[in-house]
């Protein structure tokens, strides 16, 4: 099997229905939270322009991503661009060129209920929809955005996977070469859209001229590893209404988190084994620390209020071939409170990757009492 282009594990890891139960319940409090007027009007003046205005519609492919403690599943982090839900449903067939029928019929629906909210209009469809990414066809998932290409024209859709720099903004909207985009599926990492080559999208986003989805605003609302700081605290999450069995939710599954900023340096030294390091808007495991590893070199270097500091779950191993064990990470792919599928990740080293052989996707067999 090809692992650089199909990052797809022949193995599988284990899921007890209980822990999924409490996956699924967690996504649907947080979901309720990003709702919600009080956290909105909260996080205002913490958020950057590009996230201040509420769009009116949400964000395709969101993903949350877990590690098994011996008291259940944790939160590790949420991200609004999620990739690899292809890969996640393809049960290692190397041949296949398109989603399963069900998981299509979800994704399609959920790409439309965006634009349909965006264009106060429920029969509303785009015409054209542009896949943005950095250099897209040097991304390691650029397969998954072509299988993606194919469902949209399938359906109709006129589509173009694109890098942002070719983006112009013209007459009141935005364009690739001669088609005026409706939908932006947007895939790239700058998610505050705040580098000189997002600034077209970000206008035309702030100017209503371009459905973009994910977004900023959601982006600031429930990815911002920072948020995190807010759902461990019980107290003022009861102050925005939440119920006594919706805050036991976040209790369970929310590890302690912070600001490295707020603890002194001494302090943070002397702790730092319980502690993973994380940049506040990174991704894909990049500037991610185990404390354990850290070295003082590069503690010295972590910006204090741009590193946020999350208790250490360690994850639980899923057994392979002879010999082989990886570490498993879980993820669900959702779209507001709906929940398209459950994947693992299953690698070795550090920090979640996919380029360990015979890791990456996972299928997840669950289980009636499993629990690590």
């Amino acid at each position: 099997m090809n692992h650089i282009t199909y990052p797809i594990s022949p193995f599988h890891a284990e899921l007890s229905f209980q822990d999924l139960r409490l996956m699924v319940r967690l996504v649907r409090v947080l979901h309720k939270i990003s709702v919600n007027p009080s956290y909105r009007s909260f996080l205002k003046n913490d958020l950057p322009e590009s996230a201040q205005a509420d769009p009116g519609y949400f964000s395709v492919m969101m993903g949350y991503d877990f590690h098994l403690s011996e008291s259940g599943p944790k939160l590790i982090e949420v991200n609004t661009n999620t990739g690899g839900i292809w890969y996640a449903s393809m049960d290692s067939d190397a041949l296949k060129t398109d989603f399963p029928a069900r998981l299509k019929n979800e994704l399609l629906n959920s790409f439309f209920d965006e634009f349909a909210l965006f264009s106060k209009n429920p029969k509303a469809r785009p015409k054209v929809i542009a896949i943005l990414d950095e250099q897209p066809d040097q991304q390691p998932l650029y397969r998954e955005m072509q299988v993606f290409a194919s469902m949209f024209r399938q359906a109709g859709i006129d589509v173009v996977i694109a890098d942002a720099e070719r983006c112009t903004r013209k007459n009141s909207g935005l364009y690739i070469n001669d088609r005026r985009i409706d939908m932006i599926y947007n895939r790239h990492c700058d998610f505050y859209l705040q580098t000189p080559v997002m600034e077209k999208i970000k206008n035309a986003w702030l100017n209503g001229e371009v459905c973009l989805s994910p977004n900023p605003y959601m982006y600031g609302l429930l990815a911002d590893k920072r948020r995190m700081i807010l759902w461990s605290q019980p107290e003022l999450m009861k102050s925005f209404g939440l119920s006594a069995r919706e805050t036991s939710i976040l209790n369970q599954t929310i590890p302690a988190t912070r600001l490295l900023g707020s603890l002194s340096s001494e302090e943070a030294w002397k702790t730092r084994k319980h502690w993973v390091f994380k940049p506040d808007t990174g991704y894909a495991s990049r500037g991610v620390y185990v404390g354990a590893k850290l070295t003082k070199t590069k503690f010295a270097e972590l910006e204090p209020q741009n590193t946020v500091i999350q208790q250490r779950i360690i994850p639980t191993l899923t057994r392979g071939g002879e010999d082989e064990v990886f570490k498993t990470d879980y993820r669900l792919f959702a779209y507001r409170e709906r929940i398209h599928c459950v994947s693992a990740r299953i690698y070795q080293g550090q920090v979640t990757n996919l380029h360990t052989e015979n890791g990456g996707f996972a299928k997840v067999r669950l289980v009636h009492s499993y629990r690590p």
